[in-house]
């Protein structure tokens, strides 16, 4: 199994933090998290490739933004919420307040007619 590096809260950076949120996509799964709680990578349902979309779980999971588990064959993401509240107090709330919905990245089903 493929190890997933997760830096303990003592090495969570501000720099790395913000480097992670300052991606709209990445911001999006963030703020998603924030209002929908866990979930699997699966679950986001962006229009770009699937392996952009891992190197964003990677740059969040590895600048301490979200911690992911595995269950079978699904990566599962939660946010570090505790972590960040403790280390940067109010950081997220203030960012995750002024994020808007993303719709334009989002996958669309178009109906033929």
């Amino acid at each position: 199994m493929k190890f997933l590096y997760h830096p303990d809260r003592k090495d969570i950076s501000l720099a790395g933090v913000l480097y992670a949120l300052g991606d709209p996509v990445r911001l999006e799964v963030v703020r998603l998290l924030a209002t929908q709680g866990e979930q699997c990578c699966a679950g986001f349902d962006f229009a770009i490739a699937k392996s952009t979309m891992s190197n964003h779980f990677k740059i969040l999971r590895e600048s301490g933004v979200v911690l992911t588990h595995k269950e079978g064959t699904q990566h599962i993401n939660r946010l570090r919420y505790e972590d960040l509240e403790a280390l940067f107090p109010g950081l997220l709330d203030a960012v995750l307040r002024s994020a808007k919905p993303l719709m334009v990245y989002q996958k669309t089903t178009v109906s033929s007619r």
